[in-house]
């Protein structure tokens, strides 16, 4: 089992696309700082991230909706079909932020697009998430399916590398004054023509072999439906309470982190930026080897390493973050919090597709993981700002360690999951090996 190969083509396939859905969601986020007024001419800096922090909100709050509808869909029509139909929602969505007018055209008409923009968004990642990884973890053999699944993270990180480089790019090849201006759409425009060179990868894809056996052997009844997954409530429930502390710190240290190291440290946006693409490429590469570990010595040690690492070390490290006065010290203490992190972004899809059975997985990935990201996850930013505009900044570091504590009462009572059979074959084998 431990010499089982690892299906790199597949791997490739399913994670390419993650990247460009990932790029397009996270440079919403990275490039707000310059976009801000245009839609929101009124108030100090924080009042318009603040705006502009609530409509990324709302596309979290679209994530379920997401999660059901192309949960469903995966489980019914297939992985390959759902992977392919979000990436064309995600396009469509870039390409609508890259021509939202301005509030100086038409007022707040310009805000509007954004929101359907993000609802959009918001729709489609929802699906995203669990079409890819279910995928790579059907696609993959037991024994390699942590490594693999690892890929999923790889490639959002990637996504926001690409976004953050581009705007690196951008800081020191425009002024400020045309950034504001029009600058800020370059990325939105980039991110809808790489999503139509994936949506032609994607066609290509082979469907996964546990998918196929389902569709063979039991049709589409009951396939993906809501009254499926209630017969695995408990599992959907776990689902929600592992994502909560996961999402908050994940959503803290990355999307968050380039705004606090500019807005509270009082580093250059310049510098914020520069921290953030470093702390994250070295984050990126970690994956895969928290991700092959977890193979070999199982997920919950590592969720658990995670829950504490998070839960006792959130505040130190916030405060030390906020006083940080230079480029070396705010890397040091980003990594530090992003290691704590890899624990659980390592084999947090792996983890979930490993709960549910084939003729519900995506959905049973999908949806409960959407609603805690929508409570949690999409709202972390909003609340970290909310915190520092009413002066109790500090606040915030003491909500994310208290999510971190609730999935950390999860990890330490929840089941093993590295050995479960994703299909009929796999079972079929597992029966037949002496005890």
């Amino acid at each position: 089992m431990s010499k089982a190969r690892v299906p790199w083509k597949a791997v490739a396939g399913g994670s390419i696309g993650n990247l460009v859905e990932w790029y397009d969601w996270f440079v919403y986020t990275s490039f707000a700082v310059y976009f801000a007024a245009s839609f929101f001419p009124e108030g100090n800096d924080t009042a318009k991230l603040l705006n502009t922090a609530a409509i990324f909100a709302v596309g979290f709050f679209m994530r379920p909706l997401g999660g059901w509808l192309l949960g469903r869909y995966a489980d019914r029509k297939g992985r390959k079909a759902a992977l392919t139909l979000t990436v064309t929602l995600m396009s469509a969505s870039a390409l609508l932020i890259a021509i939202a007018p301005t509030y100086e055209s038409v007022g707040y008409f310009g805000a509007v697009v954004l929101v359907v923009a993000r609802l959009l968004q918001g729709l489609s990642v929802g699906g995203e998430y669990a079409a890819s990884a279910t995928y790579l973890t059907e696609a993959t053999p037991r024994g390699r399916r942590g490594l693999a699944s690892s890929f999923q993270y790889v490639s959002m990180t990637a996504g926001q590398l690409v976004g953050l480089g581009l705007q690196i790019i951008l800081q020191n090849t425009m002024s400020t004054e045309a950034l504001h201006s029009y600058g800020w759409r370059i990325p939105f425009i980039v991110g809808a023509a790489a999503a139509a060179v994936v949506f032609y990868l994607r066609r290509n894809l082979l469907e996964t072999e546990a998918y196929d056996e389902e569709e063979r052997e039991a049709g589409q009844a009951g396939r993906g439906t809501i009254k499926a997954l209630m017969a695995h409530k408990k599992e959907a429930l776990l689902v929600i309470a592992l994502t909560m502390g996961g999402t908050v710190a994940y959503y803290t240290y990355t999307t968050y982190l380039t705004k606090y190291l500019s807005l509270s440290a009082g580093l250059p946006k310049e510098t914020a930026t520069l921290v953030s693409f470093c702390a994250l490429f070295i984050f990126m590469c970690l994956q895969p080897l928290a991700g092959g570990l977890s193979d070999r010595i199982g997920r919950r040690p590592l969720l658990i390493t995670f829950g504490i690492g998070s839960m006792l070390g959130t505040v130190p490290l916030m405060t030390a973050l906020g006083g940080v006065q230079g480029f070396g010290g705010a890397l040091v203490l980003s990594l530090i919090g992003l290691i704590i992190v890899t624990g659980y972004t390592s084999i947090n899809a792996v983890v979930k597709a490993e709960l549910f059975p084939t003729h519900v997985r995506a959905l049973g990935v999908a949806l409960p993981y959407a609603i805690a990201n929508a409570l949690f996850g999409g709202t972390a930013e909003y609340v970290a700002l909310w915190f520092k505009n009413n002066g109790i900044e500090s606040g915030y570091f003491w909500y994310v360690a208290g999510c971190a504590a609730v999935s950390l009462v999860v990890y330490l009572t929840m089941r093993e999951t590295k050995d479960a059979a994703l299909s009929r074959a796999e079972q079929s084998a597992k029966d037949s090996v002496p005890v």
